[in-house]
């Protein structure tokens, strides 16, 4: 099978891949997206007519892996047959970037959902150890997105001194979410712009950009089942002011509009990064 070359450049605009979205992301020419993103556990080991599905749609686009299981921040032991499925779908694919969320999301069994870790020093050192222990085992470094929440428990120090003790400690990189900052900046009543500009954005490897619902006047809920709203594109636009126009993900999991509404938010996506000097090479 001849894929693509792991190599993009800074300015990228991907899409997550769906089961619902196959049909049509097959019928596009294929300059319309430069990557596509994945959670890895949905497609390692699938065969039958998705696996054929996803192979080609391998051979025309650059894979990024986003996970939803690797537990970074539970007490378990890692999974360790996980992870080395997941280096072997990375070289199978030649995968570019995987990451994974900075939350936890496992016990004694899997909650099947993405729970916050507690913001504190030990907290802190007990995750960047985990994130040590995946890069050695991956022999690559990954990136960990900041991550909606809706209760902080323990909390010692804030959100973003939180992030930057963990990937600082870990050495890792960052993938920078600007639907859960704003998200988090109303459920949490802080500035998102003062919390963007906390963070060490010179770790930040690619970007992901979202919608979400309006639950209450002073609760959002991050569902990814919505267009991106105008106070999201503005953070992407500061977000591109500081790093520059790195690669950026549109996540869309469900009431999917026509792939061409979708591609109208690629399109804009690809317009605000056209406004800003690039300044680092992804691959």
């Amino acid at each position: 099978m001849k894929l693509v070359s792991k190599d993009l450049p800074q300015s990228a605009a991907g899409l997550g891949l769906r089961r619902a979205l196959m049909g049509s992301l097959a019928d596009l020419s294929g300059g319309e997206l430069d990557f596509l993103e994945i959670a890895p556990e949905n497609w390692i080991n699938v065969g039958g007519r998705y696996g054929r599905q996803f192979s080609e749609l391998a051979e025309r686009y650059p894979i990024f892996l986003h996970g939803l299981s690797l537990n970074i921040g539970g007490m378990a032991p890692l999974d360790v047959e996980l992870l080395s499925s997941i280096k072997g779908f990375i070289q199978q694919y030649h995968c570019p970037i995987y990451s994974e969320h900075l939350t936890y999301c496992g016990d004694d069994g899997h909650l099947y959902d993405l729970m916050p870790i507690p913001f504190t020093e030990e907290a802190v050192k007990h995750v960047a150890q985990r994130i040590r222990q995946v890069q050695n085992v991956l022999g690559e470094r990954i990136a960990l997105e900041n991550a909606s929440y809706y209760f902080a428990p323990e909390q010692q120090m804030s959100e973003s001194e939180f992030i930057q003790a963990v990937l600082a400690e870990a050495d890792c990189d960052l993938l920078l979410d600007v639907n859960n900052i704003y998200v988090n900046s109303i459920n949490h009543q802080y500035d998102p712009y003062e919390f963007l500009h906390s963070l060490p954005l010179e770790r930040a490897r690619y970007i992901h950009v979202a919608g979400h619902f309006d639950e209450a006047e002073d609760l959002r809920v991050d569902t990814h089942g919505a267009d991106v709203i105008d106070p999201v594109w503005d953070l992407l636009k500061v977000a591109y002011q500081r790093c520059g126009p790195l690669p950026t993900l549109l996540e869309r999991d469900f009431n999917f509009p026509p792939m061409s509404c979708l591609l109208d938010e690629i399109a804009l996506i690809r317009e605000l990064q056209s406004q800003h000097p690039a300044k680092r090479q992804v691959g």
